[in-house]
């Protein structure tokens, strides 16, 4: 998997072989092979460059999900409980609950500095997937999501859904809207079908004609729609403080709405040494709150 992924990258067999230090009949051998075992053509060949079929760049993505657990593991395997290191791998989205993180990486790394930090930013939908595939170790997670398959703790502080516009827009002096304040514009929604769902009983009866112009998975390149003139992007207010307020404005909704977060991580699973131990702090700091 080594070899077929670095002559996807270098896009060509002799280019491979050079980079992996092997000759080039060894490594296009390999390919052929890795063909013949998967029963599959894995890539078009042309005069230049090789470019991936289908099942090519299927299978491309399932080698760099098997390599990164393989790292993950090797890693996992010689951490030194002593001297506590390693890795810790977070996803988690656009939302207000992320401010929880610093003051438990603050705190862990006073005990245990040699541990590192990884970070992912992706949808709720996302980072579960990688959860159960042990991609991730933890996820902070925006509710509705669904959580058979971790434990989790829930958060009290709650994620409270805006309608995020340009400063000029009539709206931005309003100190809420409502779904008919929004029936006339053009909207911008997240992409995630179960937050549409939720957003579509708010908008009750209005929301049949309501103008969704746009669906989107994170916040920034919805917010680029916005400042050019193109909607209103409905979403949580999340780390709005990031935002220039001299050009966007984040107007609550109607009656209010709002959603919880979550941490979670995937049960029954064995974790490294550092994660088991961040989860107790997690579990020490948060569970009462």
């Amino acid at each position: 998997m080594k070899y077929f992924l670095a002559v996807v990258k270098e896009q060509g067999v002799n280019r491979a072989a050079a980079a992996l230090n092997v000759t080039q009949p060894t490594l296009s051998r390999q390919m052929a092979q890795l063909e013949d075992e998967l029963g599959v053509k894995l890539f078009e060949r042309g005069s230049r460059k090789i470019s991936l079929t289908g099942e090519g760049l299927f299978f491309s993505r399932r080698a760099e999900e098997i390599l990164s657990l393989v790292e993950k593991a090797k890693t996992e395997i010689y951490e030194p409980v002593a001297d506590l290191e390693g890795k810790i791998c977070i996803g988690c989205g656009e939302i207000s609950a992320v401010s929880f993180l610093p003051e438990l990486f603050r705190e862990f790394s006073e005990k245990y500095p040699l541990v590192k930090y990884d970070i992912l930013t992706a949808t709720a939908d996302l980072i579960k997937e990688y959860l159960e595939k042990g991609l991730v170790d933890i996820g902070v997670l925006l509710e509705p999501v669904d959580l058979e398959k971790f434990d989790f703790i829930r958060l009290e502080k709650t994620e409270r859904w805006v309608a995020r516009m340009r400063s000029d827009n009539p709206l931005a002096k309003k100190k809420s809207v409502t779904a008919k304040d929004l029936m006339n514009v053009p909207l911008i929604l997240p992409r995630r079908m179960n937050v549409q769902g939720e957003l579509a009983a708010w908008f009750g009866e209005h929301f049949r004609h309501a103008n969704v112009l746009f669906t989107s998975n994170l916040s920034m390149n919805s917010v680029i729609m916005v400042l050019a003139g193109l909607g209103i992007f409905i979403g949580i207010e999340g780390q709005d403080d990031i935002w220039d307020k001299s050009k966007i404005t984040s107007v609550p909704l109607e009656p209010e709405f709002c959603s919880n977060s979550v941490f979670a991580w995937k049960k029954p699973h064995s974790f490294s040494p550092a994660v088991e131990k961040f989860i107790a702090l997690m579990r020490e700091k948060y569970r009462e709150r």
